[in-house]
């Protein structure tokens, strides 16, 4: 089996690792970029030292998916509040005429497309080691520790990382995935010395995992349960004070806990390398719908003018307070997931058990001991139009039969999202794009827009099948 696996990785490695003429363009243009940020800054007026960042100035980028990074670190004087706007006019400028998406973190950056490369031009403060005013002031230390710090077989190490999160989906610190940085992925082949190693790490992991490379916390290992609560933690090495792996979801740490087991046990190229998903045919969409036995419902909206990681984080809560309102009105909840093209369509999907609840539910009261909240009971439910049977005792405590006000999930959400949903929980954009227009689709009634949206119909296809790629060849 570790020849096997030792073979594979090897394929994948040469695969990964740019070559000489791909890494005498990509550079050329880093350093091109470079000038070109430095001199637009000068002639706009604001102070800046341009620097080359990110996984192109470390060497661990992957020759499929070059990125570039160009960070601007400015003066302090400039108000935290104008700092995006500043440096996005020199961005847009220095990157004139090519593809540009405004992104935001913490605050706005410019991501470009220049000569086919995705390059983010990011602004930071010039600032000393732990005067941080914003969370990208880091970044330019983050570099310089792991240049010095990272040898040449460690890069492939790290590239092999990277390709194996992309593969299964967990790379990528952005809000819409909430996975593993790039310099996360380095600060994991730095602790544990290659991607095997991290590989096992993972699969052997119980319980919490905690990483100190500097160690900061060594005698005072408790202090880290005390300022950190995530279930991976990796102390920063250029900031004590904070956690790289802050940003990844437990969702995404547990598929890569499952696919690092599954990987060692039985490694194959689509762990780094998903077969493309042909969506069903639109016949075959409802044959699969019809022979389900749950109930989809699609909550659809238009365009939200929103930059793609606002939006995301407005998608993401806005679907955790439907999942309430869905369960808080006794809705047994299959998956629910969000989904959106990030331009003119985005939607909602809960799968559940039942569409229609029956109208009456036992709803359980205080035991007989709690005399004050049996008192409160009794008050509530002995002569209200909606006890169907009761108070009557049951197991020593108060019980009573009642209807239920909402039976229909769909009437459910389309009254409680007539107005945009801002009393359920809806975030502000979201709401108002619900209020001009909410379109609910159950079941079948999705074909139309399945049809005309080859996205949503990849998307869709993945959720009714709910396996991960890595495991369609698994043997367990």
């Amino acid at each position: 089996m570790q020849d096997k696996i030792e073979k594979l990785c090897a394929t994948v490695l040469k695969k990964v690792t740019p070559k000489k003429a791909q890494r005498i363009k990509v550079e050329a243009l880093a350093k091109k970029l470079e000038g070109k940020v430095a001199e637009t800054a000068k002639a706009l007026g604001v102070e800046a030292q341009v620097r080359i960042e990110g996984s192109v100035a470390k060497d661990t980028w992957l020759s499929e998916d070059p990125e570039i990074d160009i960070f601007m670190r400015v003066p302090t004087t400039i108000p935290r509040k104008s700092l995006g706007d500043v440096c996005l006019k020199i961005a847009r400028k220095a990157t004139e005429g090519s593809k540009q998406i405004e992104r935001f973190a913490e605050h706005p950056y410019l991501e470009a497309f220049v000569e086919d490369v995705r390059v983010n031009i990011v602004p930071c403060y010039n600032v000393k080691r732990g005067e941080w005013l914003s969370a990208t002031d880091r970044t330019p230390y983050h570099t310089d520790y792991v240049k010095k710090h990272l040898n040449v077989q460690m890069r492939g190490e790290v590239r092999l990382l990277k390709k194996f999160m992309k593969g299964i989906g967990v790379y990528g610190a952005e809000i819409k995935i909430g996975g593993f940085s790039g310099y996360l992925c380095e600060l994991l082949i730095l602790y544990f010395k290659s991607f095997l190693k991290t590989l096992e790490a993972f699969a052997g992991h119980i319980k919490r995992i905690t990483i100190d490379i500097e160690n900061y916390y060594k005698g005072r290992e408790n202090e880290l349960q005390l300022l950190f609560q995530e279930p991976l933690l990796i102390v920063d090495p250029v900031d004590k004070g904070r956690n790289v792996a802050s940003a990844v979801q437990p969702q995404k740490l547990y598929t890569f806990i499952a696919a690092a087991r599954i990987f060692l046990k039985n490694p194959s190229l689509t762990f780094f390398y998903p077969p493309e998903t042909k969506p069903l045919t639109s016949d075959k969409l409802k044959h699969v719908l019809a022979k389900r036995g749950s109930t989809l419902i699609f909550l659809a909206f238009q365009k939200i003018d929103a930059v793609p990681d606002v939006l995301w984080g407005q998608l993401y809560k806005s679907q955790r307070s439907l999942y309430k309102l869905l369960r808080l009105n006794d809705f047994n909840i299959l998956r629910d997931l969000s989904w959106s093209d990030e331009k003119n369509l985005s939607m909602f999907i809960f799968e559940l058990e039942e569409r229609i609840l029956p109208p009456v539910k036992k709803h359980l009261g205080p035991p007989l001991e709690k005399e004050h909240e049996c008192e409160k009971f009794l008050k509530k439910h002995l002569n209200n139009v909606n006890t169907v049977s009761g108070p009557y005792i049951e197991d020593g405590r108060w019980v009573v039969n009642i209807r239920r006000k909402y039976v229909d999930a769909v009437f459910l959400l389309s009254e409680r999202l007539k107005d945009g949903g801002r009393s359920a929980g809806v975030a502000e954009q979201i709401s108002q794009a619900l209020r001009k227009g909410l379109k609910i689709f159950v079941d079948d009634e999705i074909v139309e827009v399945y049809r005309k949206n080859r996205d949503f119909a990849v998307f869709l296809t993945e959720f009714l099948s709910g396996k991960p790629k890595w495991l369609e060849n698994a043997k367990t």
